[in-house]
């Protein structure tokens, strides 16, 4: 685009043209996405007001050119959906200019009068520079202007601009891992706000995707009773690895509040080492008798509860088919699967030479199994030929990466891209 700076107080109000020279309309305001720590926020777009009133949404990416006159996009064709915003967005124009903030060293009260935003290296666009006034008090002078970094104040985090119920609607938006990363940048106060508004099935979603020590942290912040029935919604292998971190006799505390049928396979995950086959495993993979048909299991993979490296394949055993199961027979590959008439029984498909994995296999064999047969998920089987459980990719490297890894993520934008706008069919050349 050729400009590495502009400041959005200069862009309202600047006619907006296709590649062909056609006007769309002008520039209103800017859309950022907030974020829960410091850094500076993506702009996502324009909001472009059409000739007949209408307010649309332009993301950043079908801007091509921003020049002192003008905004040219790389394309007239675009979704006419009226904008609204999302919990997660703010308006540079409208909502953020005239913002009172703090000074990060100091803490002077200060007005944010305009917003610089710049392009990255992927052809994103950051706020990356406020222009802030010091407030005037009485009758006293305005303050001379002076330009700083998006982190050299405070007061302009999703955290600090939304209240509990803001983040809880944000925080629906988004992914349990990008959840719990975000979760673990806000103070104490506000985490304990999060997690006791959230029910047990989501807190225990995003309790998976957290660091061992933000779980032991949260976990201590719920009544024992409430942290059972969130143990209890959690996959029992992710459930097995957060009691391992306690103290035993919390451990053997929370799994005496479960449910029986609840803690009796996370009490089978904690008898392995956590670094073997039978200690990284689910005991809930999907399996089917022999007599059932590939359409069948085709509706068990398509189910989107199942993680798609566990719904990558099909166990197929002879009753019981609760782990640990009647005999092996052997599994069924996804893709298998899709070539075979769906009236074909999987017994007629399986796959019984693939190797399988023994409870005490370890993290080196493990990742070896799967390096050599390129798969994502295995079968753990015991000697006495019963299935136990399936290890997937995702256990794998969760222990082969270091421990602090999910503190490392960079946190996330939170609502969905909103260039998921553009499916809309209300799409026309301006």
């Amino acid at each position: 685009m050729g400009i590495d700076r502009v400041f959005v107080a200069r862009l309202a109000g600047l006619a907006v043209f296709g590649p062909d020279g056609e006007r769309i309309g002008k520039v209103r305001d800017l859309v950022a996405t907030l974020r829960v720590d410091a850094s500076p926020p993506r702009v996502l777009g324009m909001v472009v007001e059409l000739a007949t009133r209408r307010r649309i949404f332009v993301p950043m990416l079908r801007v091509t050119t921003i020049d002192p006159g003008a905004v040219t996009l790389a394309t007239g064709s675009v979704s006419l959906r009226r904008f609204a915003q999302r919990p997660n967005e703010t308006l540079l124009v409208g909502q953020l200019i005239d913002a009172r903030v703090r000074m990060v060293d100091g803490g002077e009260e200060v007005v944010v009068v305009d917003a610089a935003i710049e392009p990255t290296r992927s052809r994103d666009w950051v706020v990356g520079r406020l222009a802030l006034r010091t407030r005037r008090h009485g009758f006293t002078r305005r303050g001379p202007i002076q330009v700083v970094p998006w982190n050299a104040v405070t007061g302009l985090s999703l955290s600090d601009r939304q209240g509990t119920a803001g983040l809880l609607a944000v925080f629906e938006t988004m992914r349990p891992a990008d959840v719990a990363t975000a979760l673990s940048e806000l103070p104490e106060k506000r985490q304990h706000e999060v997690i006791d508004s959230l029910d047990d099935e989501r807190l225990a979603d995003v309790f998976e995707e957290m660091s061992e020590s933000d779980q032991r942290a949260l976990l201590g912040h719920l009544d024992v009773e409430r942290a059972a029935d969130v143990l209890e919604a959690m996959s029992p292998d992710d459930a097995a690895d957060l009691l391992h971190e306690l103290p035993d006799a919390d451990a053997d505390a929370l799994l005496a509040l479960m449910e029986p049928d609840e803690s009796a396979p996370v009490r089978r995950l904690m008898s392995y080492s956590s670094d073997t086959a039978g200690g990284l495993m689910t005991p809930e993979p999907i399996i089917l008798r022999p007599d059932a048909t590939v359409a069948e299991a085709l509706a068990r993979i398509r189910n989107p509860d199942y993680p798609p490296a566990l719904a990558s394949m099909v166990f197929v055993c002879r009753s019981p088919s609760e782990t640990p199961t009647g005999p092996y027979l052997g599994c069924v590959h996804a893709q298998r699967l899709l070539r075979e008439p769906p009236s074909e029984l999987v017994a007629g498909v399986v796959d019984a030479e693939l190797a399988r994995l023994t409870p005490d296999a370890t993290l080196g064999e493990i990742t070896r199994y799967f390096a050599a047969y390129n798969l994502v998920a295995g079968p753990v089987v015991d000697s006495e030929d019963h299935l136990l459980g399936a290890v997937t990719v995702d256990d794998v490297l969760d222990h082969l990466l270091p421990p602090d890894w999910r503190d490392r993520l960079t946190e996330p934008e939170g609502a969905p891209d909103r260039e998921s706008d553009d499916a809309n069919p209300e799409v026309a050349d301006a």
